[in-house]
C-alpha cells in the first residue's frame, strides 16, 4: 500500500484502500500447525489496461499449505531412512498430531515433483553468465541405494560478481573420464561455452582427462584437503598430525618462493622413511600451487572443494545406518533437493572486484597484481 499511495482515483481519493482479508487457513511449519490470515486490499480505480492492482503475500503464496522449512525437512527425514509410509507418522511427532496432508501417496507425488524439478533444472540456459571458477568433485555416499555405492558428480561455479551456484549433478560409473566428459559437455552445450579461468578439484584422473578435453585452456589446481588427507593416510598414525602442520605451511605461506621451500623441506624430512606418501605430494606439486597466480582474496575458496564437501558430509552421516533402498531417480532428486537448500548459505567470493581482472588475463604474482607492461 505504502508503494501505491501515490495513486488516486477519479474523485482524488487513494486507490489501494485495505479490504479485510482472506479466509483463514492453516499452514503447516517447524512448530506446528499456524492459522493464517492473508490481508487484501481493494483497487478503487484501474490502471490504463484496465486491470486491477492486486496483492500477493511472498510470505504466504496462494494455496500454500505448508512452509518452506517442512518441504525441505520432506528429503531430509527420506534420506534419514523413514519410508514413505511412515511419514505421517514421523512428522506428527515433530510437528503435533494435526501435521496432515503428508500421506504416502502425498510423499510419493512429492518425490515425482522433486525429480521433474531436478530434470527442469539439468536443461536450463547457462549462457547468460561468465563462470570463472569451479569446482568439481565426484562424492560416494550409501542413502539406501540400490547395489554399490553411488557416485555423485557435482560442479560448483563462481560467476564474474562472485556467487556462487550448482551447475551440474548427475550418477556417474565411479569417476571415470566418461562421466566426467558427458558432464562437462552438457554444461557446454546448454551455454557455459567460454572456458572457466581454474578448474579446483581432487586427485582423481577421470575429471582432469575430461577437462582438458572439454575445456584445455582452463588452468588446474588440486584440492589441498583431498591432498593432505592422501598423504598423511599413507603414514604412521603418530605422525599425522605433525605432518598436517607441515603440509599446512605449504599452503598457508605468503609466497610462492616460500611455499617451495617449505615443500622441500617436507620431502627432505619425510621422503626417506615414507616414500609412498611424499610420491603423493610430489606428483601434483605444480598444480597444487596454481592458486598463488591468482588473486589473494581467493585463495580461501580455490585452495579447496569445500563447498561440495560441506554439504555432502551431512548427507553422509545421515545416511551411514539407514535401511531400505533408493533408486538411482530418488537418489539424484535427494541431492538435488539438498544442493539447492543449501547454496543460499553460501558466501559469495572475497574481493569480486577482483574477478573482471582475473578475466581480463592480468597477471597476479604471489597473490597481487603485477603491472602490465607497455608491450
Amino acid at each position: 500500500m505504502a508503494v501505491h499511495a501515490h495513486l488516486l482515483d477519479e474523485e482524488g481519493r487513494q486507490r489501494l484502500v485495505r479490504h479485510g482479508f482472506l479466509p483463514e487457513r492453516e499452514v503447516m511449519t517447524g512448530i506446528g500447525t499456524v492459522p493464517v490470515q492473508v490481508p487484501r486490499v481493494r483497487d478503487r480505480g484501474a490502471n490504463a489496461d484496465g486491470s486491477k492492482i492486486k496483492f500477493r503475500s511472498s510470505l504466504v503464496p496462494p494455496y500454500l499449505r505448508k512452509a518452506k522449512s517442512v518441504e525441505e525437512l520432506l528429503p531430509w527425514l527420506y534420506l534419514k531412512g523413514i519410508s514413505t509410509g511412515d511419514f505421517s507418522e514421523a512428522l506428527a511427532a515433530l510437528l503435533g498430531p494435526d501435521a496432515e496432508g503428508l500421506s504416502a501417496s502425498t510423499i510419493t507425488r512429492l518425490k515425482a515433483t522433486w525429480w521433474d524439478e531436478y530434470e527442469a533444472w539439468r536443461k536450463r540456459d547457462l549462457s547468460g553468465k561468465r563462470y570463472v571458477y569451479i569446482w568439481a568433485d565426484g562424492v560416494y555416499f550409501t542413502p539406501r541405494l540400490d547395489g554399490d555405492r553411488q557416485c555423485m558428480l557435482v560442479i560448483i561455479g563462481a560467476d564474474e560478481y562472485g556467487e556462487k551456484d550448482v551447475l551440474g549433478i548427475m550418477d556417474g560409473f565411479r569417476e571415470n573420464a566418461d562421466s566426467w566428459r558427458d558432464l562437462l559437455r552438457g554444461l557446454r552445450k546448454r551455454g557455459l561455452t567460454v572456458p572457466p579461468e581454474l578448474a579446483v578439484g581432487d586427485g582423481a584422473l577421470g575429471f582432469w582427462t575430461a577437462l582438458r578435453d572439454v575445456y584445455p585452456t582452463t588452468r588446474e589446481q588440486r584440492c589441498w584437503v583431498h591432498k593432505t588427507a592422501n598423504v598423511t593416510g599413507a603414514m604412521p598414525k603418530s605422525l599425522r598430525e605433525k605432518a598436517k602442520a607441515d603440509l599446512q605451511d605449504i599452503w598457508m605461506a605468503e609466497t610462492k618462493k616460500e611455499a617451495n621451500a617449505a615443500f622441500d623441506l617436507f620431502v627432505e624430512t619425510y621422503g626417506v622413511k615414507y616414500e609412498r606418501a611424499v610420491n603423493k605430494l610430489v606428483k601434483d606439486r605444480d598444480v597444487l600451487l596454481t592458486f598463488y597466480d591468482f588473486p589473494a582474496e581467493h585463495w580461501k575458496h580455490i585452495r579447496t572443494t569445500n563447498p561440495i564437501e560441506s554439504v555432502f558430509a551431512t548427507v553422509r552421516n545421515r545416511t551411514r545406518k539407514t535401511k531400505g533402498c533408493l533408486n538411482r531417480k530418488t537418489a539424484l532428486a535427494m541431492v538435488f533437493r539438498l544442493m539447492m537448500s543449501a547454496k543460499k548459505k553460501w558466501r559469495k567470493i572475497s574481493g569480486p572486484n577482483r574477478l573482471p581482472e582475473v578475466i581480463q588475463g592480468i597477471a597476479f604474482k604471489d597473490g597481487i597484481k603485477q603491472l602490465q607492461n607497455a608491450a
